[in-house]
């Protein structure tokens, strides 16, 4: 039985199933602003990944992703060879699509080639908000934007870095993801209101 208090903690509408992948991720880490690099290139890779899936699916092959990109370790994958290609596009615990598996080690070499010119990952995503957390005011999810200004300079920034996989939708997804956007509901009681 579910306490009377429990009961009043109002969340997003797509995170309100009790107990489930999605209201953990909603409530522990969507949002929450990261600006730790590991993480960062984490959540980019999965939002690449997630493009035309469902967020659950990627969710339910987190661990997956994190065994085989080396715990998004940027140096070791940017290191990783066409052998190692041809074997994560036969691991079934990750999104066995080539050209996204591509993507992450190309993202991880652009990783690396900031860290060459002294800018870490989270300096670069965070100037396309002014290094500080948009909120938004939203009333309901069909006020969500697919992209935004910020979101399209993030691409166009990223892609001129030689990172893959970063269109305006996929920038927004890792804003909200990563906290540079908090597009959490005005009622969700985990970032408006009190608990």
């Amino acid at each position: 039985m579910t306490p009377p208090a429990a009961k009043r903690v109002k969340r997003c509408e797509w995170a309100r199933e009790e107990g489930s992948a999605l209201q953990r991720y909603h409530d522990t880490e969507w949002g929450i602003p990261s600006r730790n690099d590991v993480h960062l290139f984490e959540l980019l890779t999965l939002e690449g990944a997630q493009s035309g899936l469902s967020w659950l699916t990627i969710l339910n092959k987190r661990e997956g992703y994190r065994r085989a990109f080396a715990g998004f370790d940027s140096a070791k994958v940017a290191r990783f060879t066409a052998r190692r290609v041809a074997e994560l596009v036969a691991d079934a615990s990750i999104v066995r699509n080539r050209l996204k598996i591509e993507s992450v080690i190309a993202n991880a070499r652009a990783i690396e080639a900031l860290k060459k010119e002294g800018v870490a990952l989270h300096e670069l995503l965070w100037s396309f908000v002014e290094d500080r957390p948009i909120v938004n005011k939203l009333k309901s999810l069909s006020e969500l934007p697919a992209n935004t200004a910020e979101s399209e300079a993030m691409s166009k920034g990223l892609k001129k870095a030689d990172f893959r996989f970063v269109g305006p939708t996929v920038c927004y997804s890792l804003m909200q993801a990563a906290g540079l956007v908090n597009d959490h509901v005005v009622g969700c009681s985990f970032r408006f209101g009190s608990r």
